[in-house]
């Protein structure tokens, strides 16, 4: 039987791990809120705590440093991102461009449209030596689910390996450096005029 005030017995009708699991849940929010509008080297242990009104006893009940907060930050938010392209390529017609422009586009305004997803997604994501680690390996990620449609749509044009994927990671790689200096106001275009570039890009180079 627990003890009086034992941290696993309900409160409020709350069980202890729902509690840690809202309390994560705050921890990544604030960490995601800071990264997406002062940056990494503002978003302090102690200020990600003070922005979820949580002290740093709870920040180390879910996670043993900064870094791997920020990781999970970054781990989160690529699963969201790639869950929303899944779904408009599932969702697309099976011709070429349709189905680029349905992926590219949710992509773009996902990380446009809330200037903090695309903040963490793309310009924090280099921050530190771990995260461009990670970045780098998500972009490898995106560039294989690009090549598995290449060849889905264009079937035996699609190009061989290793073009394929060598052309996916100039696409992935190139869409980021455009976004991000878009974001920070280096390239004068329109969301639009991203993706139309982008399509047509995709559709010229992803077959033989």
């Amino acid at each position: 039987m627990s003890v009086v005030g034992s941290p696993t017995r309900p409160y409020r009708g709350v069980s202890a791990t729902d509690r840690t699991a809202r309390r994560r849940a705050d921890l990544l929010a604030a960490a995601f809120d800071l990264l997406g509008t002062v940056g990494w080297e503002q978003a302090t242990m102690t200020a990600i705590c003070a922005r979820a009104k949580l002290t740093e006893r709870y920040f180390y009940e879910s996670f043993a440093s900064r870094d791997e907060l920020l990781m999970a930050v970054s781990e989160e938010l690529a699963d969201r991102i790639r869950g929303v392209v899944v779904a408009a390529l599932d969702g697309a017609p099976p011709e070429p461009a349709a189905a680029a422009r349905a992926a590219i586009t949710v992509f773009v305004e996902m990380l446009t449209d809330d200037p903090r997803v695309g903040r963490v997604a793309i310009v924090e994501a280099g921050a530190t030596a771990l995260l461009r680690r990670r970045r780098h390996q998500i972009l490898g990620e995106f560039a294989d689910l690009i090549v598995a449609k290449s060849h889905e749509v264009f079937g035996p044009d699609a190009l061989p390996a290793p073009r394929d994927r060598i052309n996916a990671l100039l696409f992935t790689g190139g869409l980021a450096e455009v976004l991000a200096t878009w974001l920070t106001g280096e390239v004068d275009a329109t969301k639009e005029d991203i993706i139309e570039t982008a399509v047509n890009q995709f559709v010229r180079t992803a077959h033989s």
